[in-house]
């Protein structure tokens, strides 16, 4: 029978931080939760006692909740052919304090998309990764990186090509092009669609697709057999107009309320990294953002964002923030193979910033000002609804004992997920 014990330190709640706190741990739940000062009325003073002072100014938040994710560590979701590979990139992230993750696709053949869909199913039985995200292959052509650029977009595509080999030429073109396999693009299939289903056994938790693909959405659609399975459409990589985007946006709001509650993990649509692989703003052909933004606001959708200054401006995270309010938005990491691996390591890429789903939290809060209570709630509070559980994603008494304690700069010092704790100091973080 295990002991209960305390956890220190200044605890990030939805609504405040407790600047003296004390986390009670017993089994693999949270038992109480409070200011330490309070604990020995509660019946756990000896354990407060017990735990380390908390003197360097630690901060304790939830478990974070990554909802897209590609990888880590070296290792890829799309591309591992082993569980134990794929676990690599698992505990990448579990040891930064991401204890819920969702494990990403990319575009690729449908029996890629089965094989490997497959595998993250097995993870899911074993509770390892909580849930899969399919990121096309119904997407738009144009669309496929997280740029979102096409030429004429970027102040890069102004550049010459004279001089340049034919390699340099490749680099600049996919470097527009982006990083799915425009090969392995097709039209909307509602029947692979239902296929992938079943092969992932109801751990498909969304889909990323271009609404405007013929039979996207609508009756007998992609997005109608995602919803009829629990899982929910998340628009991306699209080049659909203003119109159109109002137009799908209005049907997936229906369809979602149309559908029983118990089938749906959310009764909300998500968009996939809001601003990257959109068509780009313009006020005479506005594109689609302003129509999911303004969805957003009005509680239809909700907005993923790579909140590390790199993706999207810290600006315009902000901008977002404060237009639809943090109940429409969900921070992701977004991360590859590349993610925590040493320069010069295969698979790193120094001009790619993969980070892990707390490092986007310090941007948020350090880099674009919002409080620390709103970005650990996009980043853990969020995630959590995305996949109904209602369990994680909080620091409160009866939620699963998943923490995360960072120092005071929100670098991570020790991690627990389910009460036991799996890392202590994370590499990248001990110098």
């Amino acid at each position: 029978m295990s002991e209960p014990f305390a956890v220190r330190g200044r605890i990030v709640t939805p609504s405040s931080i407790i600047v003296d706190g004390a986390v009670i741990i017993d089994g693999d739940s949270i038992v109480w939760m409070g200011e330490a000062p309070q604990a020995q009325a509660a019946g756990y003073g000896a354990e407060v006692v017990a735990a380390p002072s908390p003197t360097d100014g630690r901060y304790i938040l939830p478990g974070l909740v990554d909802t897209h994710c590609h990888g880590g560590g070296g290792s890829s979701f799309p591309t591992a052919t082993t569980v134990e590979a794929m676990m690599t990139a698992v505990w990448e992230h579990r040891v930064h304090g991401t204890t819920t993750l969702v494990g990403s696709l990319s575009t690729a053949s449908p029996e890629d998309l089965r094989r490997q869909g497959q595998m993250m199913a097995d993870l899911c039985d074993a509770g390892e990764l909580d849930g899969i995200h399919f990121e096309g292959p119904f997407l738009a052509s144009g669309r496929l990186g997280v740029t979102g650029m096409l030429p004429g977009d970027s102040p890069a595509d102004s550049l010459p090509t004279e001089g340049l080999s034919a390699k340099e030429r490749e680099e600049r073109a996919r470097a527009v092009l982006g990083s799915q396999d425009f090969a392995q693009v097709q039209p909307p299939n509602p029947a692979l669609t239902r296929e992938l289903m079943i092969t992932t056994r109801g751990h498909t938790v969304s889909m990323t697709l271009a609404p405007e693909g013929k039979r996207a959405i609508g009756s007998g659609s992609v997005a109608e057999v995602l919803i009829e399975n629990g899982a929910v459409p998340a628009f991306g990589h699209t080049v659909a107009s203003a119109e159109f985007m109002r137009g799908a946006a209005t049907w997936t709001r229906e369809k979602l309320g149309l559908t029983p509650s118990e089938k749906l993990r959310c009764p909300r649509y998500v968009v996939t990294h809001f601003f990257n692989g959109m068509q780009p703003f313009h006020h005479r052909h506005p594109g689609p953002m302003l129509e999911l933004l303004a969805d957003a606001a009005g509680g239809g959708c909700i907005l993923e964002l790579i909140a590390d200054g790199e993706h999207v401006d810290l600006s315009a995270v902000r901008n977002v923030f404060e237009l639809v309010g943090r109940d429409s938005v969900v921070f992701v990491s977004n991360a590859t193979a590349a993610t925590g691996m040493p320069s010069g390591e295969p698979n790193s890429d120094p001009e790619d910033p993969n980070l892990h789903l707390v490092d986007t939290v310090r941007c948020a809060w350090k880099g674009a000002g919002i409080p620390l209570t709103d970005a650990v709630y996009c980043a853990s509070v969020q995630g959590a609804r995305i996949l109904g559980q209602t369990n994680i994603g909080e620091i409160a008494t009866g939620k699963r004992a998943d923490l995360l304690v960072t120092d005071e700069n929100l670098y991570p010092l020790s991690v627990y997920r389910y009460g036991t704790l799996v890392a202590s100091v994370p590499k990248n973080y001990s110098d």
